[in-house]
Order: C-alpha cells, then structure tokens, then sequence
C-alpha cells in the first residue's frame, strides 16, 4: 500500500462543514490533497486504481466544498490545483503546448443545474445575460468512454507525435504505437485544417475485443485485464509494437489543444470538420439547449448503456460556442465551460477476511480491508481501503461480515455498509492498534486528526522506506528501473538510509544479489546518474515535506528560482517575524500552516544532512519558468484586482489574468507588480499607492492585457 490514504469518502461521522474551525479545515484539507494525489498517480500513471470512482469522486466533493467554505486555506497542493499524475517511465516525456485538463464532476441533476448557474454568474454584463440563460445556452452533449486520453499532432496535415496526458502538462510519446492503430490517420483528408493542430480523443477498447483478449490471455496463462479502460492502458504503452498493433484499439476525437489558426466557431462545427478529416468522433453526440435538453440526452444514452458497443461511466457536456469557452476559461485543473456526469455505482456483496495495517510516509496508520474475491461490473475485487479507525467503528466494520462493495467508473470499489444480519456469531469490533506494526513505537492520535500516526518518526524502517520510495517515484527523480521492491530490498540489506546512499550504490555489489547480474545492475547505476541533474521542482516535491506536492514545488521553484536561494530563506525564515517568513507566507497558496511546516523542515538538523549530503551527489537546475508563457509580458507578475469592473466580471478578468501566465493573489504586498482599480475601490487601492505599486484603470487593465494576449 501508499504512503498517503484518504480520508473517510462519506462524511455523515464529521461536523458539518459550516462547523468546523479555521485549524480543523485545514487538517482535513491537508489530508485530503495527499489522498487524493495518491490515487491520481494510481489512476493516470499506474493503470491500477485502488478505489472506485465514487469514492474518489466523494474525495474531490468535500475538498471542493471546505474551499467554498475556507478560500484562505486553499493550498498549492490542492487537487483542484492539479489534473492528473505524472507520466510512467520507459517512453520519452512530451510537455503539452497546452494542458490536458481533466472535467469536473456532476453527480445529479442539481449539480447539473449548478453548472448552468455558474456559467450565467460568471457574465454581469446585461448584454451577455441573454446568451447565457438556463434554456438558451448551447451545449454538445458527448458519451464519456472511460479510456485513455491521447493528444495526437499534425503538422500540414501529417501525424507527427501522439502522446499520452500524464499530468497534464507532461505526457508519454507514443507515436510509434499509435502509428499502428487503424483508427488514426496518417493524414488528414480534405482541406480547411490548420497548419499545426493538436487533435485530442480517446483511445479505448470495445467489450467484443476486450473479452477476446481476456479469453486468449487466460488460454495463455497470463493475468487477464481488470476492465476495458486497463486493457486500451496497457495495449498501448508496449514497448514492443507489434503488441500494440494486435490488440484492438480503437481512437475516437472530441477535442483540440494547439491550433495555428482558428478552425471552427462551434464546437459542434469543430467536430464535423474532425469527422471531414478523417477522424473518427462520436455518433451519439447531441447538440443540445438549455439544462432539460441536456438532462434528457443524459436519461436517453444511460437507458442505452448496455446496448452500446463500448463502456461508457457518463456524459459529458461542453459550451458550444468556442467565444463564450474562450472568456469562460480554465480553473487551475479543468475548464469552466464543460462539466461530466456521472452514472450511478454498482454493488455487490462479499466477506470481509481480514483487516491489514500499512504504514505510510509520515506515519499514517491505514486499515485495508482483505476481501473474499468477488466480480462487480465485470471487475474481480480483492482488496478495500477502510481509511481509518473512525470509519470502521461508524459502519460497524467486522472480521467475518459479509459487506456491501460498491463500484463505479469501472475501477476497485468501496465498503459502502455491513449485511448485518449475515454476521457470524464469532465476530468482534476491530481493534485498531495503538503501536506500529512495523517498529513497535507508541501510535498516537493527536487532537482534531482522523489518522493514528506512528511516533517512531526515522527509526521507524516502514517511514524511512515509504520516504525513500517518495524520493525514487515519478514525480521526483523518477529514476527508472529502481522500483519500490528494489528500494524495500536495498533498505533490508543495509544499502541505502537516506536518499543520497542512492547515488552511492556499487554496482558490483548489486551485481552479486539474487536476481540481479552484471548488465543489470550497471543498467541500473546508469539510469541513477541520468538523475544527477535535476530541476529545482522536482527536488522540492522528492524532499518529502508535509503538505508539499507537485504544485506547491512548482510554486516555490517559480518564486524562489535556486535551491540556494530557497534554502537561505526557509533558513532566514525560522524568525517569527523575518522578513523571509513574510515572504513566504505571502506566496498565493502558501499560507501559515503550509508555510510552518516548510520552515520546520529545515529547522531539523537532520533535513539539513540530507540536503549536505545530496549536494554532493547531485546538481538541482535553477528553475527557467513555463516556456510556453514566456512570450507574455504578464507571465510571472503579480496582479490584485479591487473593486467592480464594467466590461467583464472579476471572475472573468482573474481568469484572463491567469490564462496569460500571471499570479491573481488577493492582498497587495511589496511583491505585487499590478493592481487593477475599479469602481468603488477600497484600502486595497491605497496600499498598492503607499507602496508606489502600478495602479491600472479598467481600461489600462485592457490594454496590457490585449497587448500580453497578442504577444503571446
């Protein structure tokens, strides 16, 4: 199991969101941002997830909600800051010229609803009013097949390099693979395409074919698939072509990135012309009006799930007019102008056989559940995490139950309830151990924290391996071939303590153990130098500090530009009322809880070591900022906006700001380049002048913005 579990994904035993204090928001959104991180990169990296659809869903819908509640503690780390997982290793890495952004969730028709509101709040202009109301808005209504999510470029029409979405920003090649799919076209048909366009899609597997493979793999002896969505995953991304090329993969477009010229003014226009090009898209795509025409096509396409060729989880919907998407925008993980909603879950039932204990990275004590194996949906169940002690003890959780699994999205399910009255007459409640199982040191639960945490801290060998498989993952120094069974190992046998023992490893050591020789293991030291040259981001998030993930590394890299700097500041910053701790803090993101767990990293003298230590290993890359923003003036500025603007929204002005690389913060500090004024500003306005900080009118605000947009 991770070093990170979620929290419990129902909630009825936690206060009501409008309860809980400013701290309390902030424990709970610390833990759900590394759950939910967790269970991304098992998703979109890894191919196997761990938990349904619904239960991660559930993850995204109380971080979601606390937000709404707590805007100041939204973290840099937040899940709704990210899209997704790093890429896997063994292809080379594309950075996307434009993010593949994944979709916010809807649920029920209220969440629906809520998404036409939303875009009607987004305009306060009276002329756009009438094209955002709830019956006039124009919307493509798309079945949503849960496959794996491809961006495929043309250059003068010819396909040049498939990849896959990773991250988001970074991704796998795979053109040579996608080369071999019927489906994809070598070259666009007809005329009217842009010189360079990014088609993006889904490349999937149909049931027929799915069960095909299945049966010649269980002939063969081989482990069969768990669903279609891991089968199309795990086709495409060989290394041996002519693999990819017999499996039964099919692409289907629905989208764009990059374009060298607009092509389209409809996104309904957009996909007749895909069609026109030779692309295969959707035959069950509906143009649809207003919230009850896309309500209908949601019944209409559930009622005939079971009759379509392939597996569908839901529908997606998108604004049809690609002007209004363009002012609509992006949130930091998905667009505004285009939601997913999601069929109902599965549910089977089944024995539970045992409840296991693993321990995490920072100590976190989490019960997994141990099933008798059942098929729900089509998809063989094993195992359940059970998150924490409260969760067991509210559903009455025993060794012995026959439990309700629930699954959704086609992937491992849940523990939504006990079948009480199947319970054998020799079943007792769980009793959570209050020592790691690993080290034996006391497990403490402190006040307002849902986890048992294991005080055993570095001595504890389970702690210290999980931090150095953080160290290896992809997302750090992702160094290939040392995988975590390697790392469990080499820590067993006495070779690595801490991460730079990585770079001193004897390859004529390693040649000796069971399982290894000498190409493999010289294999081995040669993708550990590969390493020895790493970006300033990357090694933030390897360190391992509480609360630190992908996108606060990204943030403190862009901010600070050296490890150098970096670590001269968080050094500076252990006083209270140092300007380096003021600077921090004041990072949009940051905040107070995240920024004292930062500063406490480096007040351990150990952490120092560690950073001794790999100095002399390894070179960290200053940071070089986003290329693809660099052309913008605004890229890497820092912008408030106070009081109300005429010609668009504060939302739609922030959302402009962003989408031309600045930083939208809330406060004015020394470190803000821009303040925009509009009318009925307030003290914001007279500290950016105290400060000699620029002040833009509204109509200063629209000039540096067109002339940014038209740089770019």
């Amino acid at each position: 199991m991770s070093a990170s579990r979620p929290r419990p994904t129902t909630f009825p035993e936690l206060q009501p969101i409008d309860t809980l204090s400013e701290d309390e928001a902030r424990e709970e959104l610390a833990e759900l941002a590394a759950a939910i991180r967790h269970h991304d990169r098992l998703y979109y990296t890894e191919a196997a997830p761990e938990i349904s659809d619904a239960e991660y869903d559930t993850l995204r819908r109380r971080n979601a909600a606390l937000e709404a509640r707590f805007p100041e503690l939204i973290r840099s780390d937040s899940p709704s800051r990210r899209i997704g997982a790093a890429p896997a290793a063994g292809f080379a890495k594309v950075t996307h010229t434009r993010p593949m952004l994944s979709l916010e969730n809807a649920f029920d028709e209220a969440d629906v609803r809520a998404f036409f509101a939303g875009i009607r709040n987004f305009f306060s202009r009276p002329a756009d009013q009438a094209l955002v109301a709830e019956d006039a808005i124009e919307v493509m209504a798309e079945p949503k097949i849960d496959g794996l999510s491809i961006g495929l470029r043309y250059e003068h029409g010819r396909l040049v390099q498939g990849a896959t979405r990773g991250d988001g920003v970074t991704g796998e090649d795979v053109t040579a693979n996608i080369r071999t799919l019927p489906s994809v076209p070598e070259e666009l048909k007809g005329n009217g395409w842009p010189e360079v366009i990014e088609i993006r899609g889904e490349i999937y597997m149909e049931r027929t074919g799915f069960f095909a493979l299945n049966e010649e793999r269980a002939a063969a002896g081989e482990t069969v698939f768990a669903n279609p969505r891991n089968a199309a995953a795990g086709s495409l991304r060989q290394l041996d072509l002519s693999i990819t090329a017999r499996r039964p993969l099919k692409f289907f477009a629905y989208a764009w990135g990059e374009a060298s010229a607009p092509f389209a003014r409809t996104h309904a226009e957009a996909l007749t012309k895909f069609a026109a090009w030779g692309l295969a898209v959707s035959d069950r795509s509906r143009l649809c009006r207003g919230v009850d025409q896309v309500l209908a096509y949601y019944h209409d396409i559930a009622a005939d799930r079971a009759a379509l060729p392939y597996d569908i989880d839901g529908v997606v919907y998108k604004v049809n007019d690609l002007s209004l998407q363009e002012r609509l925008g992006m949130v930091s993980r998905a667009p505004r102008w285009a939601l997913a909603h999601k069929f109902p879950a599965e549910q089977a039932q089944t024995v539970l056989r045992d409840i296991l204990i693993s321990v995490g990275r920072q100590g976190a004590l989490t019960p997994v559940a141990a099933l008798e194996p059942i098929t729900v949906g089509g998809v063989v169940v094993q195992r359940a995490t059970l998150h924490n002690e409260d969760e067991i003890a509210r559903k009455d959780v025993r060794i012995g139950d026959t439990v309700i699994v629930q699954r959704a999205g086609d992937v491992i399910p849940q523990i939504v309830g006990v079948v009480t009255e199947r319970r054998p007459a020799d079943a007792k409640p769980f009793q959570f151990p209050d020592h790691c199982p690993v080290c034996g040191s006391l497990a403490v639960r402190e006040p307002g924290m849902v986890a048992r945490r294991c005080t055993g801290g570095l001595i504890c060998p389970a702690q210290a391996v999980e931090r150095l498989k953080h160290f290896v993952a992809r997302d750090c120094f992702d160094i290939e071939g040392l995988g975590t069974k390697h790392i469990q190992a080499f820590w067993e046998d006495g070779l690595i303590r801490r991460p730079g023992d990585i770079f001193r490893l004897d390859p004529t050591i390693i040649a000796k153990r069971e399982g290894w020789g000498e190409v493999s293991a010289r294999k081995l030291v040669a993708a550990i130098d590969e390493r020895r040259r790493i970006s300033l981001e990357r090694f933030i998030n390897a360190l391992g500090i509480p609360q630190v993930g992908q996108a606060t590394a990204r943030l403190l890299a862009r901010h600070y530009r050296s490890l150098a700097h970096w670590r001269a500041e968080m050094e500076a910053a252990q006083q209270p009322d140092s300007e380096a701790r003021a600077a921090l803090v004041d990072i949009h993101g940051i905040g107070e809880d995240m920024a004292a767990d930062i500063i406490g990293f480096f007040a351990e003298p150990h952490n120092r070591e560690v950073l001794d230590d790999l100095a002399r290993e390894v070179t960290v890359l200053d940071h070089e900022g986003q290329a693809r923003r660099t052309a913008s003036p605004l890229a890497g500025k820092t912008i408030v906006f106070t009081g109300s603007l005429e010609s668009m929204s504060r939302s739609e002005a922030k959302a402009r700001a962003e989408a031309l690389g600045a930083n939208v913060t809330s406060s004015v500090s020394a470190k803000t380049n821009y303040v925009v004024v509009g009318a009925d500003a307030g003290s914001k306005a007279t500290k950016a002048a105290s400060l000699g900080i620029t002040l833009l009118d509204e109509a200063g605000w629209l000039a540096l913005a067109n002339g940014a947009g038209a740089a770019e």
